[in-house]
């Protein structure tokens, strides 16, 4: 028998120094794990607290749609409303003038009628 060893054995003194390697890679390999974990929780909490943000911004649309909604009733009624005032203004306007045409056509005065 030689002293050499089988085919794909470690020799005894090459042992420690394979197996120390090989756990530095495990833990290098570990901490590059733990730090991926760590970008995805913190992806994970980014994204929710967008879709929050989302959702406020969707609650607020809404919101504003209906106030929107709202304005433009009260808008087309005061226009209504204006245009109501306006035509019965002009028709005072031309009540007035018919009559204080009609007393300036009117030869007596209205103090000698009594």
């Amino acid at each position: 028998m030689t002293d050499r060893p089988a085919h794909g054995s470690i020799a005894t003194d090459q042992a420690p120094a394979e197996i120390v390697a090989a756990a530095r890679r495990l833990a290098a390999a570990l901490e590059a794990l733990e730090s991926a974990v760590e970008r995805r929780a913190e992806a994970d909490r980014d994204e929710d607290e967008l879709a929050s943000r989302i959702q406020a911004l969707g609650a607020d649309r809404s919101r504003l749609a209906d106030e929107l909604d709202g304005a433009l009733v009260r808008s087309r009624k005061l226009e209504r409303v204006n245009r109501e005032i306006a035509q019965r203004l002009d028709s005072a306007i031309d009540t007035i003038r018919h009559v204080l045409d009609t007393e300036a056509g009117d030869p007596q005065p209205a103090e000698e009628e009594s």
